[in-house]
């Protein structure tokens, strides 16, 4: 019995984007230097480059410049979240990010994946939510299709393929559960 192989030459030939997707890619090419070279504190200036791009972020968010924005357009952030230095979001497919939610330097979300399964590996592009009051912290990686509950930690280098609960501090590779968060009276 011969054994299934990958069509990769089908793979290459799908149309993963609509003629309207690959004109905002490329403008996007432009307006991501807009975003990429502005000076350290311009984080209304960000803020405003992605929403020309179709973003959807709330007031006071900051990030920073080394921050990488896939496709603006399937970003949606809560006020007062910020996203660190060198922060992936590979948003193929929508990720929204609540109220109050911190992405610390180098983490990485990713909206996108393909069905190993089938020959030709189509593209899924699988949404992320982030809720409220969250933190992704510095090079924890968030897969595709997950949602982090309100107020959970995924923690540093940690990485998360499945959702997580509200307020779970979760560690590790593959990410487990430690406790819950509480949080104290100030």
């Amino acid at each position: 019995m011969k054994s299934p192989t990958l069509d990769i030459a089908a793979n290459r030939r799908t149309r993963n984007y609509t003629k309207r997707e690959m004109l905002r890619r490329v403008l996007w090419s432009a307006g991501r230097l807009l975003f990429r070279f502005s000076p350290r504190p311009c984080f209304g200036w960000r803020r405003f480059v992605l929403r020309c791009f179709g973003a959807k972020i709330g007031a006071n968010v900051n990030m920073y410049a080394s921050t990488r924005i896939y496709f603006p357009w399937n970003l949606t952030v809560g006020d007062w979240s910020a996203l660190g230095e060198e922060a992936f979001i590979y948003n193929l497919g929508p990720v929204r990010l609540g109220e109050k939610v911190t992405i610390s330097h180098r983490a990485q979300l990713c909206a996108g994946t393909h069905d190993y399964t089938l020959p030709d590996l189509p593209l899924l592009k699988p949404p992320i939510v982030i809720h409220d009051q969250a933190w992704i912290c510095a090079d924890a990686f968030v897969g595709p299709g997950v949602t982090v509950g309100e107020g959970a930690i995924v923690g540093a280098r940690c990485v998360v393929m499945k959702n997580v609960e509200p307020w779970a501090i979760m560690t590790g590779n593959p990410a487990k559960f430690i406790k819950k968060r509480v949080l104290k009276e100030t």
